[in-house]
């Protein structure tokens, strides 16, 4: 206990005051930060760093989701887009009236060739194997099989274009395959 007036031993000896143990470490507290207030402190900035980390996640996750869902549902778009003008070539010749056979036809090859560049800006390409060509049952589908003069198991007839977009098959080509002699 720390006193200004001297105990009776102090007084009998003449000396001063002086300061216990327990008198110091009062001191110290209030001068230096316990280890358990900074191990305190400590905990509420690594649980203010955690929140913060967390809600950045979870808006990253919210952000990532919108953009999915706005691709997804705007992904069509362009190819859309490009199919208009097919579109607009077809009505107008529905419009047309007494339009001659050729005109009509020389049209349709207009809108064939407007459709055929349409599919190739959206990489939607034709599978159209020549007479010959080795069957893949990755882009062909055999409808049939027939003798030919020709090696066993290569298409001798397209009967159906197939469709490749993005070097994944839209639809096979129908063929009929040679058969083996």
């Amino acid at each position: 206990m720390n006193t200004d007036t001297p105990t009776p031993e102090h007084a009998a000896n003449g000396a001063a005051p002086t300061e216990t143990p327990a008198d110091t470490a009062g001191d110290a507290e209030a001068s230096f930060p316990t280890p358990l207030a900074d191990l305190q402190s400590k905990l509420t900035a690594a649980n203010d760093s955690y929140l913060r980390a967390k809600a950045e996640a979870e808006n990253t996750r919210r952000r990532a989701d919108e953009e999915i869902s706005k691709a997804r549902k705007f992904a069509i778009e362009s190819f859309a887009d490009s199919l208009l003008p097919v579109r607009d070539s077809l009505e107008a010749a529905i419009a047309l009236q007494g339009a001659s056979n050729e005109q009509l036809l020389e049209g349709a090859h207009a809108t064939l060739r407007q459709l055929s560049a349409a599919l190739e800006r959206n990489k939607v390409l034709a599978i159209n194997p020549p007479a010959g060509t080795k069957f893949d049952p990755h882009q062909h589908q055999a409808i049939s099989v027939v003798p030919a003069e020709q090696e066993a198991n290569t298409v001798v007839t397209v009967l159906q274009k197939g469709y490749l977009i993005a070097d994944r098959v839209l639809r096979p080509a129908l063929v009929t395959v040679a058969a083996a002699k």
